[in-house]
């Protein structure tokens, strides 16, 4: 699929909800470029995606050595809440547009949102809520709360 250039999407953590994210927008044709600590992540992905690094991306310098400044929209999806804040504070100071982040708790979501992210995903809280929903309206093909905006 011919790549598309409105948007380049970063992605930093690459577990089932970055890996998810990052395949899914590689496949709809954009720009993604990735990053994870672990090799055997990286190199399975590596035929997956067309810009995979491993990294820690809890250092400034790695982010800035992959361009993740250039990113139109970036997902941090670690599973450790230090890096994830580190990196989601890196990224905001290096002037990437929209940050999401997924939190791994209440309190994580609340120093996210007070570093500057622009986003914060709850995925498996919101995914119950989908499922529940789902079970009581079998019909429903999906399910998504509105925000007061």
């Amino acid at each position: 699929m011919k790549k598309k250039v409105e948007t380049a999407y970063g992605v930093i953590g690459l577990g089932r909800f970055g890996e998810s994210v990052a395949t899914t927008l590689e496949n709809m044709g954009y720009e993604v470029m990735a990053m994870d600590l672990d090799e055997d992540v990286v190199q399975n992905l590596s035929s997956t995606l067309g810009y995979v690094v491993c990294a820690d991306a809890s250092e400034e310098k790695n982010l800035q050595a992959i361009g993740a400044g250039n990113a139109d929209v970036a997902v941090v999806a670690l599973g450790d809440m230090s890096a994830s804040l580190l990196s989601t504070l890196i990224l905001k100071e290096m002037g990437v547009k929209k940050i999401v982040v997924k939190a791994l708790s209440k309190m994580h979501g609340k120093m996210l949102t007070k570093i500057g992210a622009d986003k914060i995903i709850y995925s498996e809280h919101e995914m119950g809520i989908r499922v529940a929903h789902n079970l009581v309206n079998p019909g429903l093909v999906d399910y998504i709360e509105m925000d007061n905006d």
